[in-house]
């Protein structure tokens, strides 16, 4: 867990404070249609201006790939943003140079202004220098409040951080004591909950969550290549064959470390992969030549929840089944919904992370019962891979 400065170590008061966030939303027809990336970023923002900072806001948006995108401007997020805060947002053209200088000098104590994109220039993403001097010179103080963008090491969330007095955000510091709680000094027995089609996409976390959790459990389609690894016929569901010996490696690897995989030892079979498609619950076992797993069973959701009701600490990315298409929903909301009854009872923390986990938790209707819930993608698995993310790094001392 890394020692980093919070926002109450900063004195901001008539201070400009450039703060990165990640307001990288959804946008169709010129209108924000998911504010929930802003609402999460508003309370870092509101509070140093409420304590009497400048506050600038800066973010990416989009591949604009360093050229100037209309399609990809920052100026639909200025309306939602303000209503998210109760004030106005001043908007400057450019994140860098005169026009940004023009809207941040403009500011007096306590007003707010939103740079425009930030990969408009080909330097950020290249961690340029100078550009970090560009961005440091609008700044007396750096907030970084963006951790689902710091696993890159940009000029805007890692080449800063070296020129100016830093902090974390509210958003980053609470991200990081989540995960800190669950992965560094958890309480034990730890259990982390893997789901997901691919072995291949995940054998980086897999390898490390090994080491760390007590209990493994393993669902979705790369449940199906640990159940072909181990000799058991999966029919016609997705499988990564060539993955087999990975798949052993991990086998033996938990064996070694001390941590109990739980796999599936039934299964919900279709012939069809649509809504309402004919299914029936087999052995794994006894999985027809011609069927294909979209769900596992309702003996192994008991065997989870068995495991989870004996368990502190939770870490779940990744389906246990085709959640987006029902009835292979079931385990997915059951598990959910076992783990967020133990979180709401004190018994359990638990912390989830990963495009595909905050969707299926929402079907689950457990979105707000889980102690954290990361919308960081990437730098949400990163962190569980165990990899060193640049922009926390930086905020480091």
């Amino acid at each position: 867990m890394p020692s980093f400065k919070r926002l109450e170590d900063l004195d901001v008061k008539g201070k400009r404070v450039l703060v990165r966030a990640d307001l990288n939303v959804p946008v169709r027809d010129g209108k924000v249609s998911d504010t929930t990336r802003i609402d999460r970023s508003a309370e870092t923002v509101r509070e140093l201006a409420q304590r009497g900072a400048c506050v600038v806001v800066c973010s990416h948006f989009g591949r604009p790939k360093g050229t100037r995108v209309p399609e990809m401007s920052l100026r639909p997020v200025v309306e939602p943003l303000a209503l998210a805060l109760g004030m106005p947002v001043a908007f400057a053209e450019d994140c860098v140079g005169p026009a940004a200088e023009l809207v941040v000098n403009g500011l007096a104590p306590g007003q707010v202004a939103l740079l425009e994109n930030l990969r408009f220039h080909a330097e950020e993403e290249k961690n340029d220098p100078a550009f970090a001097q560009k961005l440091a010179a609008l700044c007396d103080l750096y907030v970084n409040d963006a951790f689902s963008s710091a696993h890159r090491a940009h000029a805007s969330t890692e080449y800063i951080a070296r020129l100016v007095p830093c902090a974390a955000g509210r958003l980053m510091q609470a991200e990081l004591e989540a995960l800190g709680k669950a992965l560094e000094s958890p309480e034990r027995p730890v259990a982390a909950v893997v789901g997901g089609a691919k072995v291949s996409t995940k054998l980086e976390l897999l390898g490390n969550l090994v080491t760390r959790v007590d209990r493994l459990i393993i669902g979705g389609g790369m449940a199906n290549t640990f159940l072909y690894a181990q000799g058991i016929a999966v029919g016609v569901s997705l499988c990564e064959r060539d993955m087999a010996d990975t798949a052993r490696a991990i086998l033996d690897k938990a064996a070694q470390a001390g941590c109990t995989l739980v796999l599936p030892v039934d299964a919900v079979v279709a012939r069809e992969f649509k809504e309402g498609a004919a299914s029936e619950v087999v052995s794994v076992n006894a999985v027809p030549a011609d069927a294909m797993i979209l769900d596992v069973g309702p003996a192994s959701i008991e065997a989870v929840k068995a495991v989870l009701a004996s368990t502190r600490t939770l870490v779940w990315n990744g389906p246990m089944g085709a959640f987006e298409i029902k009835p292979f929903d079931a385990a997915t909301n059951a598990v959910a919904q076992a783990a967020a009854e133990a979180t709401r009872a004190g018994t359990l923390l638990s912390v989830a992370g990963g495009g595909d986990t905050v969707a299926a938790l929402a079907n689950a209707g457990v979105l707000e019962d889980f102690t954290y819930v990361s919308t960081a993608g990437g730098a949400f698995l990163e962190w569980l891979e165990g990899k060193t993310l640049p922009g926390v790094a930086a905020l480091e001392g």
